[in-house]
């Protein structure tokens, strides 16, 4: 089987993580990469949390009406003033 290459988006900290990991042990990024992922995947799925995550709100009353945490755009919205 011929190799495929594929680009992910990763975050430049967990990039920079997996290359201090790769360095220690001296093995390649790509050897790093391919281990965690096979390792997740072989995970059992029901041994992972499956608790809700909530975000505690602080102050007087807790979050102003109509504000959704999960509507990113509306906070950016609030944070800037439009209503």
């Amino acid at each position: 089987m011929k190799n495929r290459h594929t680009t992910l988006r990763l975050s430049n900290t967990l990039v920079q993580k997996a290359k201090v990991y790769a360095r220690k042990n001296d093995i390649t990024l790509t050897a790093v990469m391919e281990r965690a992922l096979s390792e997740y995947l072989a995970e059992d799925p029901s041994r992972r949390s499956k608790k809700p995550f909530t975000l505690p709100s602080f102050g007087f009353g807790g979050l102003k009406p109509g504000v959704n945490l999960d509507d990113t755009s509306a906070l950016l919205d609030l944070m800037d003033g439009i209503e």
